[in-house]
C-alpha cells in the first residue's frame, strides 16, 4: 500500500508540473537564439550611461529586427524585440523609439512601453518580446 501511495505521489507530481514554454507562444514571432554584449564604455553607447535613456541595436543576428535596451537606473536595464509583437516580421514591422514609447511603422496604432513591454494602445494584445538582459561592471549581456 505504501508502494502506492508513493506512485501516486510521484505520478501527481509529474503531471501536474508545466513548462513555461507556452509563456512566450506568440505565433507573429519566431523563435530565435542569441548572445551579444555591450561595452558602455564605447562611445556609441553613451545614451545608455544615463537612465531613462535608450538604445536600439539593429546587428544582424541580434533579435529579429533588432533589440531596445533602456536604462531604467544604471543598475536595472531592460531588453525588448524591436519587432512589433502584433504584426508577422515584415517590412514595416521594426518600432520606431520616441522616448519610452515605441511605436508601429505599419499604419496602425500599436504602442509599447520600452520599460515594461505593455501594450499601450492599439490591437493584437501581444506585449513586447522580452530578452535577458544583465550588467556587469561596465558590460551588458543580453541574450534569449
Amino acid at each position: 500500500m505504501k508502494k502506492i501511495a508513493i506512485l501516486f505521489f510521484i505520478s501527481l507530481l509529474t503531471f501536474s508540473c508545466s513548462s513555461d514554454d507556452s509563456r512566450n507562444n506568440n505565433p507573429n514571432l519566431p523563435s530565435i537564439g542569441f548572445n551579444h554584449t555591450i561595452n558602455l564604455d564605447l562611445p556609441q553607447f553613451n545614451s545608455l550611461d544615463f537612465p531613462n535613456n535608450s538604445e536600439v541595436i539593429t546587428t544582424d543576428g541580434v533579435g529579429i529586427k533588432g533589440v531596445i535596451i533602456f536604462n531604467v537606473d544604471n543598475t536595472l536595464y531592460s531588453a525588448f524585440e524591436l519587432s512589433d509583437p502584433n504584426i508577422a516580421p515584415s517590412s514595416c514591422s521594426a518600432l520606431s523609439v520616441n522616448g519610452i514609447r515605441a511605436e508601429s511603422n505599419c499604419g496602425n496604432d500599436n504602442a509599447y512601453e520600452i520599460i515594461n513591454g505593455q501594450q499601450l494602445e492599439g490591437e493584437g494584445g501581444y506585449p513586447l518580446l522580452r530578452y535577458q538582459i544583465r550588467r556587469e561592471g561596465n558590460t551588458l549581456f543580453i541574450s534569449n
